[in-house]
């Protein structure tokens, strides 16, 4: 992919803007709004298809707009963590070119919560991914990003936060309870993210994602574990990192391949909520 002229000006761009009374991200905001206005256009053309059959014939083709339609919207929610210092550390990440990597929010540890895209656009959050049968989740969901290391607990600010937003998530796409997963759960060969400190069951509490019952039924001599955990949406091409990313969230006291008794009632528990 060609990389606009604009974009290359970014890290001389932000030292200038650094002193800027708009404040540091002058110049980012700038190029967001061009390359919006890029999108904008793009979405405007009226064009026919341009086709050319077997035979090297044009086919008859006309454009008529139809009324009936509105703005593709988001499915899922996927949750991670920064792996960083500080949101501050991440703003910069997720406002240069050459990282390749973006998310629609990052939350802070204070609580305050950054929009860096417009929810209908395309973040790129997912990575290599896959749940279920979509093999595209940047495409179909938002990315949230947690202001995290990955060794240290999510501070109540934050997780405050996150729970309002996810709130006004669900309620303006109506996004199913099942839609809100974590990095790991999608991409369970690369990721550990958010991590074993990240509170599912408090999210599952509140509607977003489930969590297993206190009670807990004995799994069946004859369950299917595998099945299982791809009728969730778990990748089970690699069977331990799906068991490890099940675990991660689920059961987070122990993230090994291998399923205890305990492991698999929670599995037979959560899978038959889906």
């Amino acid at each position: 992919m060609k990389v606009p002229f604009a974009f290359c000006l970014l890290p001389f761009a932000l030292i200038v803007a650094s002193c800027s009374p708009k404040g540091p991200y002058a110049i980012t905001d700038k190029v967001y709004k061009t390359q919006a206005k890029t999108y904008a256009e793009t979405i405007k053309q009226q064009q026919p298809a341009m086709l050319i059959d077997s035979s090297g014939a044009t086919v008859p083709s006309e454009w008529v707009g139809t009324v009936n339609f509105n703005m593709r919207k988001p499915n899922y929610v996927i949750i991670h963590y920064t792996a960083q210092d500080s949101a501050a550390q991440t703003l910069r990440t997720f406002t240069i070119v050459k990282t390749q990597v973006s998310a629609h929010y990052v939350v802070g540890k204070d609580g305050k919560v950054y929009h860096m895209l417009n929810d209908y656009l395309r973040a790129w959050h997912a990575g290599f991914s896959k749940w279920g049968s979509i093999s595209d989740m940047n495409s179909c969901s938002i990315g949230i990003e947690v202001d995290n290391n990955g060794s240290e607990p999510f501070t109540d600010p934050q997780i405050k936060s996150l729970l309002a937003l996810l709130t006004q998530l669900k309620k303006a796409y109506n996004i199913p309870a099942t839609n809100f997963i974590g990095h790991q759960d999608i991409a369970p060969v690369r990721k550990p993210d958010p991590g074993p400190f990240f509170p599912w069951k408090a999210l599952a509490q509140h509607g977003f994602g489930y969590w297993s019952d206190d009670v807990l039924e004995l799994a069946p001599d004859n369950f299917d574990y595998t099945t299982a955990l791809r009728l969730i949406g778990y990748d089970t091409s690699n069977i331990n990192a799906a068991i490890v990313a099940f675990k991660r969230h689920f059961v987070q006291t122990d993230v090994s391949p291998l399923l205890t008794q305990l492991d698999l009632n929670v599995l037979y528990n959560v899978y038959r909520k889906y």
